[in-house]
């Protein structure tokens, strides 16, 4: 990652591929390090520069999106993310756009994937229990409200500073006015490795009990 000078004399960033991102996002936000990215998306860690609060910013590109016919699921994912408050949900806080941007302002959660705690070995069994009734916590309030995550996984699953549980990436989550009138779901969605048997079949699935299933596994 280099940076470089922009017209405008404020200094950007330029990712390998050359796409640049401003450093001071719309006089607001300061602009980190790359945290992850995505086929659509690239999250950055942020500072509010009036608060001092640290965020996570993921930044979309509108051509892509576009292009792959997606502006509708963005809006969805938008409108689910405003619907689930929960103390053990990473947080929208605002969605901001340029010509050529869409950044989701969100909760920074520094403590990382669940996925990489358990990747260095058991977990004790207090620890196992607490993140099982966050998480349970967190799924069952979004069913309440209509919502389904679908692809619940210990990658989607992170830790803030004081150890507590945050589901997140809710891309793929649908809402209960999206089911057929059979009273199922019939998209493909999912990670397979976690992913409900039911999912993979061709009579459509109850997304409350995938949640459950993946929650479980």
């Amino acid at each position: 990652m280099a940076q470089t000078i922009t017209n405008n004399n404020t200094t950007s960033i330029t990712t390998k591929k050359k796409e640049t991102i401003p450093t001071l996002l719309l006089g607001r936000y300061e602009i980190g390090k790359l945290l992850g990215h995505g086929t659509f998306a690239k999250v950055y860690h942020a500072r509010n520069i009036k608060t001092g609060e640290s965020v996570a910013i993921k930044v979309l590109d509108k051509e892509k999106i576009l292009k792959g016919g997606l502006i509708g699921h963005i809006k969805r994912e938008i409108s689910i993310l405003r619907r689930v408050r929960h103390p053990n949900i990473v947080q929208l806080f605002e969605v901001m756009a340029t010509k050529a941007k869409i950044y989701f302002v969100m909760e920074y959660v520094k403590g990382g994937e669940l996925f990489n705690k358990v990747a260095k070995g058991r977990l004790k069994e207090e620890a196992a229990r607490k993140y099982f009734q966050q998480m349970i916590s967190a799924v069952g309030f979004c069913h309440a409200r209509g919502v389904y995550h679908r692809d619940l996984k210990p990658e989607n699953l992170l830790l803030d500073e004081y150890g507590d549980l945050k589901v997140s990436d809710f891309g793929l989550s649908a809402v209960s006015d999206q089911i057929r009138q059979d009273g199922l779901f019939h998209t493909f969605c999912g990670t397979p490795a976690y992913v409900a048997p039911e999912v993979l079949g061709r009579k459509g699935y109850d997304a409350a009990k995938v949640d459950i299933w993946s929650s479980l596994y």
